[in-house]
């Protein structure tokens, strides 16, 4: 089944006019029969005229037939062209017939009327004929005269094939141009849909916040249930991360009492029942942390951009306050570039854990460079540390996993930056540089 529709709207523009043109030449077929058949009758009448002028009227013993005039038509036997004129009793034929007699069955017109009739001709085809009848003379005397003059309707067949053969042409050149002419048509049409389309895209990319309403009219409806879809949206996934927010920072100051407990019962030798204690309170404020995180992530669309290197500048001027910043030799990389696609704030906190990571397994140095990649702009972190065994590499991004062998990380962090990236539309990459650990930030770049 066709999904296009533009190639339905073709197909059914074509069948459409194929059937109309299949129709017209139909209908041109049939009247130019029916014009060439009045032609031919109307030379046949003038012919049956032609053939009064045989009858002698003047004579004493009554009107009677002269011999025919020579014409070759109708001299060459069985040639398609005959005429038969019977004068009372008397009858004469033309030589084409041979012996052969045009049947007349039928009772005559009326006195100077003529029709039109399809007669059997001498080897049995049918001959379209006009019958005149007239009187010669006046009142008793008068004697009937009846001509019938005669043709092959298949000389009219030859007219008609004729006429297909030149008519046709230029039917199936008519029927191109219009299957063509129908192609821009639709292809026109349907240009709104082609830029409905690229608004969402743009919406997806973030390049746009809504679809907008300066299109055409018919358009103009779609475009606005979308929006109206994105504001709902929106507004559900604020309320969303409200209650998120709001559930997690519910459960932070009952799990810190429980820890608080957890210590008291240590205090009191019961060191089982507080650690265990300990060990659910701190996953749980993983979890509460972690949704924290998640609630703050920004998913406005389109973000302002950020640019990465003052960014980095300024993260790297707050870590090497710390005790283990001010140990470590910080090198930044970021020539001024274009902005990547995500909140200032959003890139700020992914590069704030990425970074405090790196600070963390550092042995002497940190490096953040900033660059281009085939239209994404990549933030490359890397540390001088001892690297993440292998087998946990892909495993680094799952919540509550810490590989910190001081045992001061949540497990929460990598985490937290991979949903910013998905949020963003990004990539975060983790691999082992050998030696150190390097993690990359891609994101779109803003134009």
């Amino acid at each position: 089944m066709i999904r296009s529709i533009r190639w339905r709207l073709v197909l059914a523009a074509g069948l459409a006019i194929a059937l109309a043109l299949a129709l017209s030449g139909l209908g041109l077929s049939v009247l130019f029969e029916r014009h060439v058949e009045r032609v031919a009758a109307a030379d046949l009448q003038a012919r049956a005229l032609a053939l009064v002028a045989m009858v002698e009227p003047g004579r004493a013993a009554g009107p009677a037939l002269r011999p025919p005039p020579e014409d070759p038509l109708y001299d060459q036997p069985f040639s398609g062209h005959y005429w038969q004129v019977m004068l009372g009793d008397e009858m004469r034929r033309s030589r084409s017939l041979w012996d052969y007699t045009l049947p007349t069955t039928e009772a005559a017109p009326a006195p100077g009327q003529s029709r039109v009739r399809v007669l059997p001709g001498p080897r049995g085809e049918d001959l379209l004929a006009v019958e005149q009848s007239l009187s010669v003379g006046q009142g008793a005397r008068a004697v009937p005269l009846r001509i019938l003059v005669a043709e092959d309707r298949s000389q009219l067949a030859l007219a008609k094939q004729g006429f297909l053969g030149d008519f046709l042409p230029y039917l199936a050149l008519l029927g191109a141009a219009l299957v063509l002419a129908s192609w821009v048509q639709i292809t026109v049409g349907l240009r709104p849909l082609a830029q409905v389309g690229a608004r969402v895209a743009g919406l997806v990319s973030g390049a746009r916040p809504r679809i907008g309403l300066d299109l055409p009219t018919e358009v103009i409806p779609l475009a606005t249930q979308i929006d109206r879809l994105l504001d709902a949206r929106d507004e559900e996934l604020g309320r969303a991360r409200a209650r998120a927010a709001n559930l997690a920072h519910g459960f932070k100051t009952p799990l810190q009492a429980l820890l608080g407990d957890a210590a008291q019962l240590r205090g009191r030798g019961e060191a089982e029942i507080a650690r265990s204690i300990e060990t659910i309170a701190t996953e749980m404020r993983r979890h509460v942390d972690r949704e924290l995180a998640r609630a703050r992530i920004q998913t406005q669309h389109p973000p302002a951009g950020a640019a990465p290197g003052p960014i980095a500048a300024k993260l790297i001027g707050v870590l090497r306050r710390t005790p283990k910043g001010a140990e470590l030799d910080w090198r930044l990389d970021a020539p001024p570039g274009p902005l990547a696609r995500i909140d200032s704030g959003d890139l700020t906190e992914a590069m704030g854990a990425l970074m405090e990571n790196a600070m963390r397994h550092a042995r002497d140095s940190v490096r953040v460079s900033v660059g281009l990649d085939t239209g994404r702009v990549v933030i490359a972190i890397r540390d001088d540390g001892p690297g993440v065994p292998e087998p946990h590499l892909a495993a680094l991004t799952r919540r509550g996993l810490s590989l910190d062998p001081s045992g001061e990380g949540q497990g929460i962090g990598l985490a937290v930056v991979s949903d910013i990236a998905d949020a963003a539309q990004g990539e975060l990459r983790l691999l082992n540089a050998d030696p150190g650990f390097l993690a990359e930030l891609r994101f779109d770049a803003l134009p």
